[in-house]
């Protein structure tokens, strides 16, 4: 299986490839799109840029599934809305090229990659060059989505697993339930 692992962001958005056989994981391809070349108030052109980006990197690497990073809520709501269109046009540039796509945060990624969610990027990078013996460190946005390559290998086989189980139910709490809030 050939994993393309995404960390999405609107001025430079990660990437990773790595190949898994059984246990065994291998490192194909890792680098990053840069918008910054475009004018800040540019967006349409910054997303066509990472669209274009990510399908030339599903073109020539062939992945057979892919995996993004979700994005969590920032203090500043214009910065989350920022990253989500960009997060939106890497999906649709995965989808349009005909890949599954799988979802995991941060925190899940650190927990897959160094053991605790709270890692720095450093951390991340440091591991990341041990588990796919790397000569070098990565970047740490190639690092973050080679992390995110890596924790589908881990994870990805368990979950496939119990959706093939059965399906999941929705939590009831904090939704509306018997005309009651709660």
């Amino acid at each position: 299986m050939r994993i393309l692992g995404i960390d999405p962001g609107l001025q430079t958005t990660g990437f990773g490839v790595i190949d898994v056989e059984g246990h065994a994981l291998s490192y194909v391809a890792s680098g990053t799109i840069r918008t910054t070349q475009l004018a800040l108030g540019d967006l349409p052109g910054r997303l066509k840029v990472l669209f274009d980006g990510i399908s030339e990197v599903a073109a020539r690497y062939q992945p057979t599934v892919a995996t993004v990073e979700i994005i969590f809520v920032n203090v500043n709501p214009q910065s989350t809305l920022l990253l989500g269109q960009a997060r939106g046009a890497c999906i649709t540039a995965l989808v349009a090229s005909d890949l599954p796509v799988a979802e995991y945060t941060a925190l899940q990624m650190k927990k897959a990659v160094v053991g605790h969610g709270r890692a720095a990027k450093s951390q991340v990078q440091e591991m990341v060059r041990r588990l796919l013996q790397l000569p070098g460190l990565p970047g740490t946005d190639a690092a973050d989505a080679l992390g995110m390559a890596i924790t589908h290998a881990h994870a990805g086989a368990a979950m496939a697993r119990l959706a093939e189980a059965g399906t999941l139910q929705r939590r009831q709490h904090a939704m509306y339930k018997g005309g009651r809030s709660y």
